[in-house]
């Protein structure tokens, strides 16, 4: 009887353990879960922010050239502060550059998500980074003598 105790006795609080490991466990995922779901919406944001400031400097047409018919470009100066100017007003920092003489714009917004969960285990922020691109294209018109 007095063996039959002992054995009794070794097992107690093991279900405490497993439970204690689960739920831990269980947290860590959640906690993943929510993180990696919060980084993408920040990602999604950046891209559509990141985008809409590239509009935004496409709109910067150069008078001067699109009025005598020369070409319808942007100006690189005033392209690049429409675009920062969204940005600013976005409350996100990007970069911007004008290509293709003057016919396209790409926009790269730089930003970080705060964490909820992962500062558990010392990572407080993920960094976030969006792309956007805009190009001008000119109407097409009739080739001659049609």
């Amino acid at each position: 009887m007095s063996s039959r105790k002992g054995r009794m006795r070794d097992d107690r609080g093991g279900v405490t353990v497993f439970v204690a490991v689960c739920v831990i466990a269980l947290i860590a995922i959640i906690g993943i879960a929510v993180d990696g779901g919060s980084k993408l919406r920040a990602t999604e944001r950046a891209d559509f922010l990141a985008g809409e400031a590239a509009r935004a400097g496409g709109q910067a047409i150069d008078p001067a050239q699109a009025v005598t018919g020369q070409a319808v470009v942007v100006s690189p100066r005033d392209a690049s502060a429409a675009a920062q100017s969204y940005l600013h007003s976005a409350g996100v920092r990007g970069t911007v550059s004008v290509f293709g003489d003057g016919k396209r714009i790409e926009v790269t917004v730089t930003s970080s998500y705060a964490t909820k969960f992962l500062p558990v285990v010392g990572i407080g922020s993920l960094p976030v980074t969006g792309h956007g691109t805009s190009t001008l294209l000119h109407g097409v018109t009739a080739p001659e003598g049609s």
